[in-house]
């Protein structure tokens, strides 16, 4: 997934504001989900939620405003109701890796209990976790 950097995107310095990083993955993690033909939304309306529950991210260089960054998204990990997936972004001009990351999520019901993935994403994200 492509973000573009608005000036509303940076700090006092002109650099991307660190939290906004946090922002650009979580809709990279949308776009992986809807790319193999799951909305995010529609599985809310189900009763599988994914919350965040542990992230770790090391920023490796600024990016600035005007800048094309890529997102990328792989899983990593996956168990009976939690996934990790690692994330990256990669300025596209030069290919400068920008941060560095690793997510979990767990998959929740409406009650905030934990429950299993859904087979057809459990699927999806074991057989990535294959691939890479």
């Amino acid at each position: 997934m492509n973000i573009r950097i608005y000036y509303e995107d940076t700090d006092a310095a002109g650099v991307v504001y660190h939290a906004n990083y946090i922002k650009y993955l979580e809709r990279a993690r949308t776009e992986f989900f809807r790319a193999h033909g799951f909305l995010v939304a529609s599985l809310a309306e189900e009763g599988f939620v994914f919350p965040v529950v542990r992230i770790e991210i090391d920023f490796k260089s600024p990016a600035y405003h005007d800048d094309l960054l890529a997102v990328e998204t792989v899983p990593l990990r996956t168990g009976g109701s939690t996934f990790t997936l690692g994330q990256r972004i990669v300025r596209q001009k030069d290919g400068k890796l920008i941060v560095d990351g690793i997510v979990t999520l767990a998959c929740i019901n409406r009650e905030h209990k934990a429950r299993r993935i859904p087979s057809a994403i459990r699927r999806l994200l074991i057989s990535l976790t294959a691939a890479n």
